[in-house]
């Protein structure tokens, strides 16, 4: 039961469904009533299209025009059996966009009036479900039509209209003015649907030909719409007189006054006068110049006139001419000429003291700047002498020497000393005493040559590590203490020539070589090779057994200090020997002294 009654409610609402969608529907417009704007004189289409359901047919279309009093135009009428037919005014002005209207039944106003502004109407008539409309309101708009009217102008005018502009449109246009010129504008909307706008000022002659153009704006323009247009303002002429020179003298040719004329319009009309006469004999006026054929005379002067006009008015100009017998411009020209010079010569002796002034004023300033670098290069070698005197006092104070301080110089000088001792040992025997500056070495004992009899070439023996030889002379002879002294002076000479330093700074004591007596051969017996090591010291001198002259050289060391004593300690503080050279030991407070005095 509950069931029924639920099938018995919604059966309406079914019923409604099927009724909606077993109509059909317009395809356009979609709404009942629709607007639509179009230009006159254009092609206009009214759209209208209907869609049947199946089983549904369109039997015939006509549209029709609403009128203002409320009733119906028809315009058009097709059947789908008979054809379309065409009503009264509208007879070959419209017709259907398709050749089939039942299916498309849009209308189409190839060319369209003013007149067909309104609302129009598309009817369907279908069967079996009977008939259907759309309505459309078209607007009809008409491009404007404009026009301007110049009026001429005259200067010297009250305030009055330039320039008038009317446009006719549908819906009306707007008017304005573009102009750089001052004035007022003034608008009127005319009775047949014209507007009207007039442009009003005080005429000028500087107005001219200047721009006054009409704007018109409407709906249907893009952009506003120009009509252009030049202010005309006539003002009378005004004249001179032009010449190509103002010196006129008996002789001159080619000889011509101008007359330059302004004013609009352009005045066509130029008349020459001399002396209010004709011209003279010879003078030729055409248009606005005045030329002389041939050269210029004393009689030609007097009161040249011209006198130009327009519609406006007329104006004239003066010029008096005087002919003189002789060009005044060559006198000009000589005093001009003569000034010109001197102006040129005072520039120049002005331009020689400007550079004379700025080459002292340079000369002034390199000697200021050349006189204070040298005050300053003075102080600097002040400077440096003083710390040059200071180090060289510390360096004095120290008693040992750094080889690693030791200069370039310094060593060759080491090497020329060498050189000059193994050249001195080879010549003659300078040092008499037991060792050799050559080769370095104590000669061992039975290394030495007898001396050949009859020979005064001195014993050479030869050391294997040394590829030099050693030449030594006889062995002293004689008491220890002259063996002694031998040592220590050549001890001190090879200090000397090996170091590079000068005897003076040696604590060394060296004996006249007079005080050395003849050398013994059987003293070689007594010398021995001194150990390697670089803390080497001199052997002390040996003492006889039988208390001879040597003993008396030991009491004598004892008593007096002990000379070769301290010479042993001098050199085994101060030097020490390596490769059979005495060499000094290395400071730190150094100094190095060339051999002729000079620091280094």
């Amino acid at each position: 039961m509950e069931k029924t009654r639920r099938n018995v409610n919604f059966s309406p609402l079914l019923v409604f469904l099927f009724v909606a969608c077993a109509r059909g529907v317009f395809i356009e417009p979609v709404r009942p009533v629709t607007s639509q704007r179009s230009l006159a004189e254009s092609a206009t289409r009214l759209p209208c299209r209907y869609q049947g359901m199946v089983g549904e047919r369109v039997v015939q279309v006509t549209w029709y025009k609403e009128l203002r009093d409320g009733t119906k135009e028809q315009i058009i009428t097709a059947h789908f059996s008979d054809g379309h037919t065409e009503f009264g005014r509208y007879v070959g002005r419209v017709r259907f966009e398709s050749d089939n209207p039942t299916a498309n039944s849009a209308l189409l106003i190839p060319n369209t009036e003013e007149s067909d502004d309104g609302t129009y109407a598309c009817h369907i008539s279908t069967f079996p479900n009977g008939n259907f409309e759309r309505r459309i309101t078209l607007t009809v708009w008409v491009l404007p039509i404009a026009s301007l009217e110049p009026v001429v102008l005259m200067e010297g005018q009250s305030f009055r209209v330039a320039a008038s502009c009317r446009a006719v449109g549908r819906p009306l246009p707007t008017l304005s003015w573009d102009t750089p010129v001052p004035g007022q504008a003034q608008n009127r909307t005319n009775d047949g649907g014209s507007v009207s706008s007039y442009y009003s000022l005080h005429p000028l002659r500087s107005m001219n030909g200047k721009r006054l153009d009409c704007l018109v704006r409407h709906p249907g323009l893009e952009r506003p719409r120009r009509i252009a247009n030049q202010l005309v303002v006539h003002y009378p002429p005004d004249a001179t007189i032009s010449t190509t020179t103002d010196d006129w003298f008996a002789g001159l040719v080619e000889a011509a006054l101008t007359c330059d004329a302004t004013g609009f319009p352009v005045p066509q009309n130029i008349t020459w006068t001399w002396k209010g006469g004709a011209l003279p004999d010879g003078a030729r006026a055409s248009g606005g110049r005045v030329t002389f054929g041939r050269g210029l005379r004393l009689n030609d002067s007097g009161l040249y006139q011209c006198a130009v006009s327009n519609s406006v008015g007329v104006a004239k100009a003066d010029y008096l001419m005087t002919v003189t017998e002789k060009s005044q411009r060559k006198g000009m020209l000589a005093s001009d000429s003569s000034t010109l010079i001197y102006i040129i010569g005072a520039s120049a002796g002005a331009a020689v003291l400007v550079m004379a002034v700025v080459v002292l004023l340079l000369v002034r300033h390199h000697r200021r700047r050349n006189k204070k670098l040298e005050r300053q290069l003075s102080v600097k070698t002040e400077e440096v002498n003083n710390l040059s005197r200071q180090a060289s006092f510390r360096r004095l104070n120290s008693v040992g020497s750094d080889p690693r301080a030791q200069s370039e110089d310094y060593a060759l000088l080491r090497s020329d000393s060498h050189m000059k001792n193994s050249q001195v040992s080879l010549e003659r025997p300078i040092y008499r005493g037991s060792q050799s500056t050559l080769g370095g070495r104590w000669a061992p004992l039975g290394s030495l040559e007898a001396e050949r009899p009859g020979s005064s070439r001195p014993v050479v023996w030869h050391d294997a590590g040394d590829d030099a030889g050693v030449a030594a002379g006889d062995l002293e002879r004689g008491d220890p203490r002259r063996r002694a002294n031998s040592y220590q002076k050549s001890s001190n000479m090879s200090l000397v020539l090996d170091s590079g330093l000068p005897s003076s700074l040696l604590p060394l004591k060296v004996q006249p070589d007079d005080a050395v007596g003849p050398r013994d051969p059987s003293d070689v017996r007594e010398i021995s090779a001194p150990p390697p090591e670089e803390n080497w010291r001199p052997p002390p001198p040996s003492t006889s057994p039988a208390g001879g002259p040597e003993g008396e050289e030991e009491e004598e060391e004892e008593d007096g200090g002990g000379e070769p004593y301290q010479l042993s300690q001098a050199l085994t503080n101060h030097f020490y020997y390596s490769n059979g050279v005495l060499r000094p030991r290395p400071h730190t407070n150094a100094i190095l002294l060339h051999p002729h005095g000079q620091l280094i």
